[in-house]
C-alpha cells in the first residue's frame, strides 16, 4: 500500500479574516499528528478551508505542515474551479513537499463524467505523486460512480479513492466486488466519520478522518477496532453524542468548536459560514463530557 493506506488525519486551517494562514498554531497542529501512530496527515481538505484560500495561502500551509510533519506524509487537496488553476496547484504542492494529492470535482456549473475525466487525466500527466479522488457528493453534487472510479483508476497516479461513508453497513463481499474492478494495489479509502464503522470492518484500506486530526488517539482506537466487530460496536456507540453534532452541523462547523475547547486554539471559519449558536456548542461540549466518561479521551 501507499502512503494513501491506514488513517489519514485531516487537519483544520488555521488562518485569519483577511485569509492569511496562520503558520505557526498549523505547525502546532500537525506536531501534534506527527507524534501519534497515525498513517498520514491531511491539509487542505473540506474542513481544512482549500476553498476558502488563495493560491499562495495554500503553498503557506503545505509548507508549513511539510514542515512540521517529521516522517509523516502530508496529502494536500489540489481542488478547483478550472483545470489550469488545478494544475498550478498540483505543481505547487509537489514543489512545497506534499507526498500525495487529493482531487476533487470542484464545480459551479454541474460536470459530466467526461468533464472530471479529462481533469483527472490532465492533473495525473502533470505529476509523479500519487493522487487520491475525492469523491464527496455531499459537498460538490457530483458523484464517482464504481465505473468511473474504475476507469480513472487505469492511469498510474490514480491510487486511491476517497469515498463516503455509507448509511448502512458495507459487506466484505460489496468491498470485495469494488476491488476487483481496480488494480490490486489501488487504495479503497472512505471519510464520513459519523458512518464510519459502517465500513470499516469490510476491510476499507484507508480512513481519511476528519476527528484524527484532533482528536486521534480515538480515531486511533476506532481503527485498530475495525477486525474486532464487537469492540468496534461498542466505540461507536460510545461515540454517538459526538456522531450526532456532525450529522447536524457538519465536521467543519463541529471541528474547530472541539478544537478550541480542548485547548488547541481559536480557528475561525470563513465568511460567510457562521459559527454555531449557543446551543449546538452546548451539545458539543456533551458530546465530548461523554467522551471523557468512557475514557476515550483525555481532556486536560
Amino acid at each position: 500500500m501507499s502512503n494513501l493506506s491506514g488513517l489519514s488525519a485531516f487537519t483544520l486551517t488555521p488562518y485569519n479574516a483577511n485569509g492569511a494562514v496562520d503558520v505557526d498554531h498549523l505547525q502546532k497542529l500537525v506536531a501534534r499528528l506527527a507524534a501519534t501512530d497515525i498513517d498520514s496527515i491531511g491539509v487542505l481538505g473540506s474542513t481544512g478551508s482549500y476553498m476558502y484560500l488563495s493560491g499562495a495561502e495554500r503553498v503557506r500551509a503545505i509548507k508549513a505542515a511539510v514542515e512540521a510533519s517529521g516522517n509523516k506524509p502530508i496529502l494536500a487537496g489540489i481542488g478547483d474551479l478550472r483545470t489550469n488553476h488545478v494544475i498550478e496547484h498540483t505543481a505547487s504542492a509537489e514543489k512545497a513537499g506534499a507526498s500525495a494529492l487529493l482531487l476533487a470535482p470542484v464545480s459551479y456549473l454541474p460536470l459530466t463524467d467526461r468533464d472530471f475525466s479529462e481533469l483527472v487525466k490532465t492533473v495525473a500527466s502533470s505529476t509523479a505523486l500519487p493522487i487520491c479522488l475525492y469523491n464527496n457528493p455531499g459537498t460538490t453534487h457530483f458523484t464517482m460512480t464504481a465505473e468511473l472510479v474504475a476507469n480513472l483508476a487505469t492511469l498510474a497516479t490514480i491510487q486511491a479513492v476517497k469515498n463516503p461513508s455509507p448509511t448502512s453497513v458495507l459487506s466484505a463481499s460489496s468491498l470485495a466486488e469494488m476491488r476487483a474492478d481496480v488494480p490490486e494495489d489501488f487504495v479503497l479509502g472512505f471519510s464520513g466519520d459519523a458512518n464510519i464503522a459502517n465500513v470499516l470492518p469490510a476491510g476499507a484500506d484507508a480512513w481519511y478522518s476528519v476527528i484524527a486530526g484532533t482528536l486521534p488517539e480515538l480515531a486511533l482506537d476506532l481503527w485498530a477496532a475495525r477486525t474486532e466487530p464487537e469492540k468496534l460496536g461498542l466505540l461507536n456507540a460510545q461515540c454517538a453524542p459526538l456522531w450526532d453534532c456532525f450529522n447536524r452541523w457538519g465536521g467543519i462547523r463541529v471541528v474547530p468548536e472541539i478544537t478550541r475547547m480542548i485547548g488547541l486554539g481559536s480557528i475561525e471559519l470563513a465568511l460567510p459560514l457562521q459559527p454555531l449558536e449557543h446551543d449546538a456548542v452546548v451539545q458539543i461540549e456533551t458530546a465530548l463530557q461523554s467522551l471523557t466518561a468512557h475514557k476515550l479521551i483525555n481532556i486536560v
